[in-house]
């Protein structure tokens, strides 16, 4: 895989927050494999079309998800109700990464407000 604007942004992170975020960079790419991977609100980011569907960030003490949207959280709120989350973002702690099945939840809710945005 060719070196991204996200690997350089990256450089620096400490274990384990590096570690979980490269593996939900792999969770996002493998649920959308033709997201762009920018750098928005200074933070790695994937953009599909022209939405961008996913971020994330590394914290003190764990990690943040960023779904790029005020809505999407609240849409989800029973599925991130385990979380610490804001209006804009989910945290979760490094050694327990977010499931699959709930990032695969959270991007599918980000693309259908997108699409709901596009009509």
């Amino acid at each position: 895989m060719a070196r991204t604007v996200v690997d350089e942004w990256l450089e620096g992170t400490p274990e384990p927050q590096l570690g979980t975020l490269l593996a939900m960079r792999e969770i996002i790419l493998d649920i959308v494999p033709d997201a762009q991977q920018i750098i928005s609100y200074n933070m790695p980011a994937f953009k599909v079309g022209e939405g961008i569907v996913a971020g994330f960030l590394p914290t003190k003490k764990g990690c943040s998800y960023y779904p790029f949207s005020g809505s999407t959280l609240e849409t989800l709120a029973d599925d991130v109700a385990a979380y610490s989350t804001t209006k804009g973002a989910l945290h979760f702690r490094a050694d327990k990464p977010l499931p699959k099945v709930l990032v695969r939840k959270l991007i599918k809710a980000r693309l259908f407000e997108i699409e709901s945005k596009r009509k």
